[in-house]
């Protein structure tokens, strides 16, 4: 387990300056395309509400 993790915290060590900004900006859109995500199905939610009321 030692060497799985000595293995594991070299590979981090190696990362370059440009591949750390690229995680930090993929992980920057991962976490926008959530927010967006929950933004949207709330407004589709309201939406279907709102139709079922009219129907009625």
């Amino acid at each position: 387990m030692s060497a799985f993790l000595d293995a594991l915290l070299l590979a981090q060590e190696e990362k370059s300056i440009a591949e750390e900004g690229r995680d930090i900006i993929l992980a920057m859109l991962v976490v926008g395309l959530i927010f967006v995500s929950v933004i949207a199905l709330g407004q589709l939610s309201r939406w279907l509400s709102h139709r079922r009321g009219r129907g009625h």
